[in-house]
């Protein structure tokens, strides 16, 4: 049932109840008399048009949008002007029909103003408050949707990130290939391409599976192996179980590129990136191993540190996390590497892949 017809359900049955049951004291009483049914009847249908104009009013003026100091004399007013409606036009009538009745009322008018305002006074309070909680509560939901629309927005910007600087040194690199090594500047255009392509979906989805980041990951790498040559290394180690696991598009790409840009290139000897994968206590655990100075976080561009915290909070809230930090100088690991060593480790909880899965699969029907 509508909102509209449990209203004017709850005004034909509430005031033909309210109004019959003093109609019934006066039958016991009095016995039956044609006039007083037919000022029951009048009462009736004068009560629900009242009310209907006070419902009218409030609607028409936002009423319950005022703070509560304002809404307060209003409706106060208005169960008074109700009041002394009904008590003008019962007050006379009951003169003529049951003046038996105000025999005994030394100030009848007051009586009648009291007796009235009490009931108005149940309806208007009751109307008012429900619609004033309405009215709240659909603006607490407004608040909330509308903080989701910035919230995806923000997380569209920050999925579309490509350093426009890589793409200018990845073209001409490709450039020098070109006479060089066709063959290679050709493989190296696909990966660009790819690269750019990804990096354009980025902002129409929210996660990706990891072995499709990874490969945008190996995309990049391989670019950036035209520029360094034997200068970086890499390595990248995954945890089979891992693959399917839905993560950020684009997240490691920009991790890795920052590793290269404020680690590998500023290292006398060029160096590594590291990437591996793994499931600790049902969670993907991601770390990002390679040479460098963690230093000024500002100054080093943060690592993508304020970028990565920002996507993860916003995709998969507090449960995720994100940790960079200085590794010691020379760790007894049997790493690929002597020398400083910045590690960046990502974690995200398995219900957010359970989630994921199932809008991917929702899509998909």
């Amino acid at each position: 049932m509508s909102k509209q017809k449990i209203y004017w359900f709850c005004q034909l049955f509430g005031w033909s109840l309210l109004i019959l049951v003093e109609y019934l004291a006066y039958l016991l009483e009095d016995g039956f008399q044609a006039d007083e049914l037919y000022l029951a009847i009048v009462n009736i249908f004068l009560g629900i048009t009242l009310t209907h104009l006070y419902r009218l009013m409030i609607q028409r003026w936002n009423w319950v949008r005022l703070p509560f100091f304002q809404l307060a004399p209003r409706v106060l007013l208005s169960v008074f002007v109700l009041a002394l409606i009904m008590t003008m036009v019962n007050l006379p009538m009951d003169r003529l029909i049951v003046p038996q009745h105000l025999m005994d009322e030394p100030w009848p008018l007051f009586g009648y103003i009291m007796s009235w305002g009490k009931t108005m006074l149940a309806w208007v309070l009751s109307y008012t408050a429900y619609h004033y909680v309405e009215e709240n509560r659909s603006a607490e939901i407004e608040k909330i949707l509308l903080k989701t629309s910035i919230r995806e927005t923000e997380a569209k910007v920050l999925r579309s990130q490509l350093n426009p600087h890589f793409v200018f040194n990845a073209l001409n690199s490709i450039r020098a290939l070109v006479y060089e090594n066709p063959t290679k500047a050709q493989q190296s255009i696909t990966q660009l391409s790819n690269l750019l392509r990804n990096s354009l979906l980025a902002d129409r989805r929210k996660t990706v599976e990891l072995r499709e980041e990874i490969k945008t990951v190996e995309d990049y790498l391989a670019l950036e192996k035209v520029r360094y040559e034997e200068r970086l290394t890499s390595y990248i180690e995954l945890d089979g179980r891992t693959l399917f696991w839905q993560v950020p598009p684009m997240m490691l790409q920009t991790l890795v590129e920052n590793a290269i840009k404020h680690g590998v290139s500023t290292a006398v000897g060029g160096g590594f990136v590291e990437i591996k994968s793994s499931l600790v206590a049902d969670k993907l655990h991601i770390i990002i191993r390679n040479t460098g100075v963690l230093g000024d976080k500002k100054a080093s561009g943060g690592f993508g540190l304020a970028n990565t915290s920002q996507r993860l909070e916003l995709l998969y809230g507090p449960d995720a996390q994100f940790h960079i930090f200085q590794e010691d100088d020379n760790p007894d690991d049997g790493s690929h590497h002597g020398g400083p060593v910045v590690c960046a480790n990502i974690t995200i909880p398995a219900q957010s892949e359970g989630i994921f899965r199932r809008e991917k699969v929702k899509n998909r029907e």
